[in-house]
């Protein structure tokens, strides 16, 4: 999907990961050179990239739920998301205690690929994502991501903060460590070309 120079599959870190991942990638994103989602699901053997805003609901269940493989049994969705007061839903019928947050095996992880404002609008646009239990994150390294804009150093690229709730699902941080690795190298390549394109 992209021009052979700027190709991302050496980037590429196949992780055995317990837990599985949803990525919802918006639209936006898809044409996106410095996004992360991509190299994230060239990564984990376990995981789905979905593109789009709104998703029809059975649609959506079966993608937050459903078995990825035949003969394995339904996952529980949690939602990556701040679990900040405004953007909290008023009502969520599952709680974290819902949730056997012990046993990563049982998770789904589901990741929004977007801006914040993009992903605000389909957190909006889509109730069954607004009712999941949330995972927030907390004392989080400083991004790495210096080729998109963020308004803090909280703010990490969408494999930076997948990463980070994997480790603290899995209770397993050294297994991250070569995707992140990786990710270095990718956030690299990418500055190598804007700095050339800078000064050719």
């Amino acid at each position: 999907m992209r021009p052979q120079r700027t190709c991302i599959c050496h980037w590429c870190t196949p992780i055995a990961h317990t837990v599985e991942v949803l990525i919802l990638q918006h639209p936006l994103e898809v044409e996106q050179a410095k996004g992360s989602a991509r190299l994230l699901h060239l990564s984990l053997p376990d995981s789905r990239l979905v593109v789009g805003e709104v998703f029809d609901e059975p649609d959506l269940r079966t993608l937050l739920h459903s078995p990825f493989t035949p003969g394995a049994h339904r996952r529980h969705a949690v939602l990556l998301y701040p679990d900040t007061p405004e953007g909290a839903s008023k009502a969520r019928p599952a709680t974290p205690a819902d949730v056997p947050w012990a046993e990563p095996e049982k998770l789904r992880l589901v990741v929004l690929d977007g801006t914040w404002r993009k992903s605000r609008k389909m957190l909006g646009a889509n109730p069954m994502l607004r009712s999941l239990p949330r995972l927030a994150l907390s004392d989080t390294p400083a991004s790495q991501y210096f080729i998109r804009k963020a308004h803090g150093a909280h703010q990490l690229s969408t494999l930076e903060a997948t990463c980070h709730a994997l480790m603290q699902l899995e209770r397993d941080s050294a297994r991250y460590v070569p995707l992140l690795r990786a990710f270095n190298g990718f956030v690299s390549q990418q500055l190598s070309y804007r700095d050339a394109h800078m000064h050719g």
